[in-house]
């Protein structure tokens, strides 16, 4: 193709700038895919911060609605009452265990007896949050056993694992007994198993972990469980993943988002001010590539002008402008999509001692095929300007000059 010919020639006839335009496209490019695998890379590790120790969806039963019992002989209407004493419960959780444990998106499933107590020593009083768990499932939704800095992880029939600092506040420690007196007024002497430290205050100061069948009597479930817990491998399907098991089921399921609508709007304002960024790249890589080939335009406008008096059609000298664009923006986004993914998994390999990344950068997430089309599309709409000018290059006036 001829135009691509001189259009190449045009852009090696002075390499000093060609390359100075080519540097320039790479380096908005290689921000591009740095701003773009930084903010995923935050958004990920703030949603493992926030669910590494929770889960991804909450089933419970579905909320209990009084309801008007229809009678023509009755005077009045009538309410069936909603007992406020009589523990709401999944009756048939085996079959919804089953269920998701079919499902390929789950990673881990708790069944749970969820609920309030205190914990007596001596004159010391503390409110906790008792969760009862199956002992080979007590690390399915939070790290707990490796955590453990005092005992072990034994539940056993009479075990319970604390948290630090209500070992501290209560004054417990390994192998020492503590009164336990649950919401339904009945009374229990349980021996602390472990004592773990999460680093996650709400779990270390409030929370404590026994067997799922030491629970049963202490909270009057003989049967039931007060909720399910589900991790799944992809946080992010949390919303999706919960729709469906609440229609399967007919349980209330809650995806994390829900729980945590601050972090949501937070990642959704992070991901819109990246967006900007994004595009006050592309702006200044079409400016710069504009700006060039006006000048590139106007130096060459004899040459143009001899051309056109020899009969070559504006159609042409459009063309070579064009693609002069289309190669700067195209060789430029490529070097700096290598550049881009070479300084992300160079800041991805600086780590602390503890192992994790100093920047929360996720190098595969770069947007890569987006930079490049983005770039080059940009490359060629800012070319279009200066296309056009040459085109309509008048010859006289041209030669002239």
């Amino acid at each position: 193709m001829f135009a691509f010919k001189v259009a190449r020639r045009y852009l090696l006839s002075n390499p000093s700038q060609t390359l100075l335009l080519i540097a320039g496209v790479a380096l908005g490019v290689t921000v591009f895919i740095f701003i773009t695998a930084l903010i995923a890379g935050l958004a990920v590790r703030l949603t493992d911060q926030v669910t590494g120790n929770s889960a991804h969806v909450s089933l419970q039963p579905a909320t209990r609605v009084a309801r008007v019992l229809p009678g023509p002989d009755l005077p009045v209407e009538s309410v069936a009452l909603v007992s406020t004493f009589q523990r709401q419960q999944i009756r048939d959780w085996p079959m919804v265990i089953d269920l998701l444990r079919a499902n390929p998106e789950v990673s881990a499933i708790s069944p749970q007896i969820s609920g309030s107590a205190f914990l007596v020593k001596s004159e010391a009083v503390a409110p906790v949050a008792v969760l009862g768990v199956e002992p080979q499932g007590i690390d399915a939704i939070s790290r707990i056993t490796p955590n453990i800095i005092e005992g072990d992880g034994d539940l056993g029939a009479n075990g319970l694992l604390i948290g630090v600092r209500m070992a501290e506040e209560l004054g417990l420690g390994a192998g020492q007994s503590v009164l336990l007196r649950t919401e339904r007024g009945v009374e229990r002497q349980l021996t602390v198993r472990g004592v773990f430290r999460t680093g996650l205050q709400s779990l270390d100061e409030r929370v404590a972990f026994l067997s799922l069948q030491t629970a049963r009597p202490l909270f009057d479930l003989p049967e039931g469980v007060t909720n399910i817990e589900v991790k799944l491998k992809d946080p992010q399907d949390a919303r999706a993943t919960a729709r469906f098991l609440g229609e399967a089921t007919g349980l209330r399921a809650t995806p994390w988002q829900e729980k945590n609508v601050g972090l949501e709007d937070a990642l959704k304002a992070q991901g819109q001010t990246g967006t900007m960024i994004q595009i006050f790249s592309l702006i200044s890589i079409i400016i710069g590539i504009a700006s060039a080939l006006v000048l590139s335009a106007y130096r060459r406008r004899s040459e143009v002008g001899i051309m056109r008096a020899f009969g070559v059609p504006g159609g042409f000298i459009l063309w070579v402008f064009l693609l002069q664009g289309l190669l700067i923006g195209l060789v430029g986004a490529l070097i700096g999509c290598a550049s881009g993914y070479g300084l992300c998994t160079w800041l991805e390999s600086i780590t602390r001692p503890d192992g994790t990344s100093i920047l929360p950068i996720a190098p595969r997430q770069g947007g890569y095929a987006a930079a490049l089309v983005l770039t080059t599309l940009g490359a060629v709409i800012a070319s279009i300007l200066p296309a056009r000018s040459a085109s309509k290059i008048d010859p006289l006036e041209a030669i002239q000059q």
